[in-house]
């Protein structure tokens, strides 16, 4: 995907096999206010700095300071990178990370993702202390498969808590990491975005960050 084949991890992670595209389209969703486009934005600009090109699209909520967990709160990014000039964003996504299971609605009825997408949903929703967030969450992973997207539960929260005491405050930078993985991005080009992103804060914000982007 990159001037230099950009390659990303196939679907079975375990055995680090690589793909190379030629394009793929990324949204990040998540509540307003989890740093879902900063993370976006600043895996365009890692891709670009690859040789990539890049278009970004943010996802802004339907309400003005809407509840949490709400399809009104849906929050987000939507990333295309291609190995030559990208002009538009594309139809379909391809990877979607959702930090709940109730961001992704709202774009699923706006026909942004298609059979086979695949979804990294946080986890921490699944032993949530409200049985009703429990049962939501469990509803919405049945919904998403039975619509033909491919779901992967992963724990961000207990990742992101292993560095810092408050995961919502982490979890855009863990994500950056993460995508960083899968698509075979540069991780020194990663942490050179990340300084240049938190250049305006204390030394101890950037290394936080630092950390955070290098969990994975």
């Amino acid at each position: 995907m990159s001037g230099q084949s950009t390659t990303i991890a196939g679907t079975a992670p375990a055995t680090h096999q690589r793909t190379i595209l030629s394009e793929h389209i990324v949204e990040i969703v998540s509540d307003s206010g989890e740093g879902a486009q900063k993370a976006g934005q600043s895996f365009g600009a890692i891709s670009a700095k690859m040789g990539n090109g890049v278009w970004t699209v943010e996802i802004i909520p339907s309400d003005i300071q809407p509840p949490p967990r709400t399809k009104e709160s849906a929050s987000g990014i939507r990333i295309r990178i291609g190995s030559g000039v990208v002009s538009n964003a594309g139809d379909e996504a391809d990877i979607v990370i959702a930090f709940n299971e109730i961001a992704p609605y709202s774009r699923i009825e706006q026909g942004a993702y298609q059979k086979g997408t695949k979804i990294l949903l946080e986890s921490m929703w699944a032993t949530h202390e409200d049985e009703e967030v429990r049962e939501n969450y469990a509803r919405a992973v049945a919904d998403f498969k039975r619509l033909g997207y491919v779901v992967y539960e992963i724990p961000m929260q207990e990742e992101c808590l292993k560095v810092v005491p408050d995961a919502r405050r982490g979890k855009n930078m863990w994500v950056l990491g993460l995508l960083c993985q899968l698509y075979n991005r540069d991780i020194e080009i990663a942490a050179d975005q990340i300084r240049q992103t938190f250049r305006k804060k204390s030394q101890q914000v950037v290394d936080v960050n630092l950390q955070l982007l290098r969990r994975i």
